[in-house]
């Protein structure tokens, strides 16, 4: 079973308001195991960059509408691709595999914005799964932001002081093993070899996947998680509103 972990940051809260997409990151997941496959893409939003926006994901200082010189390592956008010069590839690699978001109907939402823009297929709702809404149904009243996730399960997000797509998934994918019954204790996202940072092809699948190691619960528990997975997708909580 292959799945899309996925994230993306933008110029702000709604494409019918003009706002973009101005980078996204995903990882592939090959039987919950990772795969070193990933994509990551910035854009250029083809507008000026918001402060408010900026002062999320730190991306786009030469957007700005009083422009600050880079610092080191920021990633400008200027020279970067517009989405319809990588719409097409990004189509291809996620296909028609299971897309894993947190806050679903945000990232739905811009990318199927710019793939009607560009006249090309939109992302079916029920492709995605919200982790946002299994968390909250898992952990009634708890916090269930990114942060808030990785602190409950003890993962390391000491790296993310900015928000950034690539990282973000990473970290989803981690958070998301946990939330349907443990990870793998070799998961290892950042240290797996081959990953080659682009699109795949369709039938293309790895040719040695780790094997999963004991999981930390029971069958039984993760049965029960698989029938509570199930069960969301049948209530289609994901879908728009």
């Amino acid at each position: 079973m292959r799945e899309i972990v996925l994230d993306t940051e933008t110029t702000g809260f709604d494409p019918e308001s003009g706002d973009r997409i101005v980078e996204i990151g995903a990882v592939e997941l090959w039987n919950h195991v990772a795969t070193g496959e990933t994509y990551h893409q910035y854009i250029n939003p083809e507008r000026s960059m918001p402060l408010e926006a900026f002062g999320v994901h730190g991306i786009g200082p030469d957007l700005l509408e009083s422009p600050q010189p880079p610092a080191p390592g920021a990633v400008t956008l200027r020279d970067k691709p517009v989405f319809a010069k990588v719409g097409q590839a990004f189509r291809d690699f996620v296909g028609d595999s299971k897309l894993v978001i947190h806050n679903a109907a945000f990232d739905i939402k811009f990318l199927n914005a710019e793939l009607r823009w560009m006249g090309l297929p939109e992302i079916p709702w029920e492709q995605a799964l919200d982790t946002l809404a299994i968390a909250r149904k898992k952990f009634p009243g708890s916090p269930a932001s990114l942060d808030a996730l990785c602190r409950r399960f003890g993962i390391d997000n000491t790296n993310r002081t900015l928000h950034g797509a690539l990282l973000d998934s990473e970290i989803l994918a981690e958070v998301y093993l946990e939330l349907i019954g443990g990870k793998q204790p070799d998961f290892g996202l950042s240290q797996v070899q081959g990953g080659s940072g682009g699109a795949v092809a369709d039938d293309w699948r790895p040719t040695a996947r780790p094997n999963p190691l004991p999981s930390r619960v029971t069958s039984e528990e993760q049965e029960a998680h698989q029938a509570f997975v199930e069960k969301l997708g049948e209530d289609a909580i994901w879908k728009r509103a």
